[in-house]
């Protein structure tokens, strides 16, 4: 989640992670098993993670590899990944300032390369051409990729969309367009790639969310909310809580959420 990446990227995430690394969801420990049984994740081999983010996917697969490689072009969010590294216990993990078009130099072959939430933002065929020497021949590359609350799919996501509608403009609002937007899908653009042949596999379950985690998220997409709503910050959080609260008056809220995930490997 990914998730804060190279190109547009490095930008549109300045000033979001301290949000980013406490309300942004994790994965599914099913995605986590299948990938330590699927790839044969034995505390050998080498795992790359681009747009690392904060590490949502560096640290709990980082145990399984003899060494994990994150790499982010936002100083920040590799701060709040080392510090969940710690806490986590986890030594096998080193973190990377840089594009993921223009992978820093020296970083070696891996027999893993993840992208979590985060491959729409790149430049995708460049990336993937970057990948075919950095990837071991019988390696792997794994996109993992979920709506979260940009996609509503329920009445209390949507109360969220309609005070956003409240506060911010249109043209405010497009900020949150993703790169890929409007244009082929990752499994096209993998298809002509040198990692062609494609797995898609689905990870269906249930998240749940308080208002404090909702309203931290939104301060964690590429959308620069601080800095839109100003002195409204206050008003739009109140907005949200009371939005919710009318839905709901409990707090708690349940997203039903479909993990894709896309495995490639090279023909």
């Amino acid at each position: 989640m990914a998730d804060s990446f190279g190109g547009v990227g490095a930008s549109l995430f300045a000033g979001t992670a301290w949000h980013y690394a406490r309300y942004r969801p994790g994965y599914p420990q099913s995605f986590f098993d299948d990938m330590v049984r699927r790839f044969q994740l034995d505390g050998t081999g080498r795992l790359l993670d681009l747009g690392c983010g904060t590490g949502q996917l560096t640290v709990p697969l980082a145990s399984h590899v003899a060494e994990a490689v994150g790499v982010d072009p936002e100083p920040t969010m590799l701060v709040e990944a080392a510090g969940r590294a710690r806490a986590a216990g986890v030594t096998t993990v080193r973190w990377v300032q840089g594009s993921s078009e223009d992978l820093p130099a020296g970083l070696g072959r891996f027999r893993l390369v993840t992208m979590g939430r985060s491959f729409h933002w790149m430049d995708r065929e460049r990336v993937l051409a970057s990948l075919a020497d950095s990837a071991e021949d019988e390696g792997a590359l794994v996109i993992a990729n979920d709506s979260c609350l940009v996609g509503p799919a329920t009445e209390w996501q949507r109360a969220i969309e309609d005070v956003q509608r409240r506060f911010l403009s249109p043209q405010q609002r497009s900020g949150r367009a993703t790169a890929a937007e409007g244009r082929e899908s990752h499994e096209e653009i993998l298809a002509r790639s040198p990692f062609r042949r494609v797995r898609r596999t689905v990870h269906e379950f249930t998240r749940s969310w308080t208002i404090e985690q909702a309203i931290g998220y939104l301060y964690s997409t590429s959308l620069p909310l601080h800095r839109l709503l100003g002195d409204r910050r206050s008003a739009f959080e109140q907005a949200v809580t009371d939005a919710m609260l009318a839905i709901d008056p409990t707090g708690c809220f349940l997203e039903p959420v479909a993990l894709e995930v896309l495995t490639a490997t090279k023909s």
